[in-house]
């Protein structure tokens, strides 16, 4: 059974950190891709982050890149999303989620979703 459990979310200003955390089970790093994805209130589903199974490549939505990066920490079953340069329009609940597949393509756009997803972190941006 897989399951993903996020935290690290909360209130920050405009132009600050904040790191969120996905514990994992039940996923073999090397054969499922796993990410991050975002819903903000009215909006639809926005694929925000991946790393590929396999070669651990890496992708971005263009509105997070170079604010936005992903680690893990195979050792301890640990996804990361480092969220630098907050902007109000980043505010939404994010999403761990992992796939079947070796590629992050379920996340890129159009959205169609992993087939595993975490209940999310609330992550609120103040201008």
């Amino acid at each position: 059974e897989v399951q993903l459990v996020e935290s690290g979310g909360g209130l920050v200003q405009a132009g600050g950190s904040l790191r969120l955390s996905c514990a994992y089970s039940g996923v073999i790093f090397d054969e499922n891709a796993i990410g991050w994805f975002r819903q903000a209130p009215g909006k639809e589903r926005e694929g925000v982050s991946c790393i590929s199974a396999g070669d651990r490549g890496t992708w971005y939505a263009d509105s997070v890149k170079g604010r936005f990066t992903i680690s893990s920490d195979n050792a301890k079953n640990m996804v990361y999303l480092q969220m630098n340069s907050l902007k109000p329009e980043d505010t939404a609940v994010y999403h761990c989620a992992a796939d079947r597949r070796y590629t992050c393509t379920a996340l890129l756009p159009p959205y169609v979703g992993m087939d595993y997803s975490g209940k999310g972190t609330l992550v609120t941006v103040s201008s």
